[in-house]
């Protein structure tokens, strides 16, 4: 497989495009929303009938590209398919059929098939909709979701949608990852209480407002709540596995958050880890299970994006992932890793 990524930091197509030869499916970043429509016209234009998917998010390679227009595209070793799971909000499962039919014509093997997709919303369901057939076919999944509440397909944007790309490997493996970069924090354990499912809010921690726990652990102000979450998420133990909670804003007595908590979850409160650590142990993982790497796709949550930009770090880290060759993606908000719906993380798909 091979990649060909390029930015056009004015938002042209023509020029993002520019140098791209036979693709087997483009994947196009809008950093404006106001021209999303006109991009997506355009690509199409450009290459009829090619497989491609947009969303509204910024991209990177062996740099950040924070403004513009980019292009990211599969040029060599794939057969691709793409779709579109329609009222995510509300019924995907009805597109269901379609995508199976989907999967039976690229004829997946085991291993060497990803699944990824581009969300506007109750990313959560659909995740678990699309894990039971993914999971019968052996085909992983990687993903995320963009901005303004639009996706394209094939040249035709959608709103409460789902966009998915079918990629398989004709040249060997894949393998999706997904990386943490907080560890819970000793001696912080809450019982979350007072939730309300349809808000992602939590009342009350151990039975004391859930704002004024948080504030009281960290010695932080109200204001600073926001911001702090970059640093001191939630986080849920699913088994060995830790889900991040990212923090929203403060309603009342208690916070809002960008997944769901419900009565009883048991809560920890993390703190960040070396990042630079994190990613060579990352690396050298992948490395262990790859002999040769063709290219590497991540999605990366866009408070993670904020706390590298902060600290001067995101370009050092683009940098030591690109010791993995052809590594490029995009910054959502919200990440997708087989069947979970993940914050403040980065999730991958490998080829080999």
């Amino acid at each position: 497989m091979k990649e060909f990524v390029k930015n056009s930091k004015d938002g042209k197509v023509s020029e993002a495009l520019a140098g791209l030869t036979d693709p087997k499916l483009i994947m196009m970043f809008v950093g404006n929303a106001d021209n999303f429509d006109a991009n997506v016209e355009e690509l199409e234009k450009a290459f009829p009938g090619v497989p491609s998917v947009a969303c509204i998010a910024n991209a990177y390679g062996q740099e950040m590209y924070p403004d513009g227009l980019s292009i990211i595209a599969f040029t060599d070793g794939v057969d691709v398919v793409t779709g579109v799971l329609k009222e995510a909000s509300t019924a995907p499962v009805k597109y269901m059929k379609e995508m199976e039919d989907k999967i039976r014509q690229l004829r997946p093997g085991t291993d060497d098939t990803v699944c990824i997709d581009f969300c506007t919303g109750n990313d959560a369901c659909v995740l678990t909709t699309v894990h039971s057939l993914l999971h019968k076919h052996h085909i992983a999944l990687t993903g995320g979701t963009g901005d303004a509440g639009k996706v394209a397909v094939d040249g035709q944007v959608y709103q409460d949608a789902d966009a998915y790309i079918l990629v398989k490997n004709r040249r060997g493996k894949i393998k999706v990852y997904k990386e943490n970069i907080y560890r819970p924090m000793e001696g912080y354990r809450f019982i979350a209480s007072d939730t309300d499912k349809s808000k992602y809010y939590v009342g009350k921690l151990n039975g004391k407002s859930a704002k004024q726990v948080y504030m009281d652990v960290l010695g932080i102000p109200e204001s600073e709540i926001q911001t702090a979450t970059f640093a001191n998420p939630f986080g849920k133990l699913s088994g060995k596995d830790v889900c991040i909670i990212s923090l929203k804003g403060v309603e009342g007595p208690g916070l809002t958050c960008y997944r769901q908590v419900n009565d009883s979850d048991v809560l920890s409160l993390l703190a960040i880890r070396d990042t630079e650590e994190i990613a060579h142990e990352t690396i050298e993982k992948i490395k262990k299970d790859f002999n040769k790497i063709s290219g590497v796709f991540s999605i990366n949550c866009a408070f993670r994006y904020i706390y590298f930009n902060d600290h001067g770090s995101m370009n050092s880290y683009l940098k030591l992932m690109n010791e993995l060759s052809g590594h490029c993606g995009y910054v959502g908000y919200g990440e997708h890793y087989n069947e979970q719906f993940v914050n403040q993380s980065m999730s991958c798909v490998v080829f080999e």
